[in-house]
């Protein structure tokens, strides 16, 4: 077996054993999945049709598990200000307790475990390992705002902080935002 079989069957390995931690506290993994992907994106992701691009999976699919959470108190949807025909998803605070109890933690606590090098190279290796597979199959990229060829940062005059901006909506983005991932993110590399 060669080195790049022996990644893949350990990719494989380990999808089925997050698969199987995913089965907890009342949820399974598409549900988990969900309520992570809600949680960490941005205003402009939060929407039924940007977490079904990000599971992979039809509108009906993704519309089934938001009524699951939404029927467990997990997630609620409000139709949008700007255009009524449209909703905005929002994890409840229930939903955000229970995403502190996330059953994937067992898997951080396991990579806490490396060393920081150890990280950096997995972290670029399967970045890249994902970016081509996704581009392969046409699934969208998601990802934080500063890795975004629509991130621009204005410089002010040197007494004024900097602002950061989405190019692609003309959007000022707050600062505590910018971690969080996006549904329209494309990558600079």
């Amino acid at each position: 077996m060669d080195n790049n079989e022996r990644a893949v069957e350990l990719l494989d390995r380990m999808g089925r054993v997050a698969h199987g931690l995913q089965f907890a506290l009342g949820l399974n993994p598409a549900q988990w999945e969900a309520l992570r992907f809600l949680a960490r994106a941005n205003r402009y992701s939060r929407s039924p049709s940007a977490l079904a691009d990000f599971l992979g999976t039809t509108k009906g699919t993704a519309s089934q598990t938001l009524n699951a959470l939404e029927s467990k108190g997990l997630v609620k949807r409000r139709r949008r200000a700007s255009d009524r025909r449209s909703v905005d998803l929002e994890v409840t605070p229930s939903g955000m307790a229970l995403v502190e109890k996330d059953p994937m933690g067992l898997v951080l606590e396991a990579a806490s475990r490396l060393s920081r090098d150890e990280c950096e190279a997995m972290n670029a290796a399967l970045g890249r390992l994902v970016a081509g597979l996704q581009r392969v199959i046409g699934l969208p990229e998601f990802g934080p705002c500063p890795d975004c060829v629509h991130f621009c940062v204005e410089h002010a005059a040197p007494e004024v902080l900097s602002v950061c901006r989405c190019a692609l909506y003309d959007d000022e983005l707050p600062s505590h935002d910018l971690h969080l991932v996006c549904a329209n993110f494309e990558s600079v590399a």
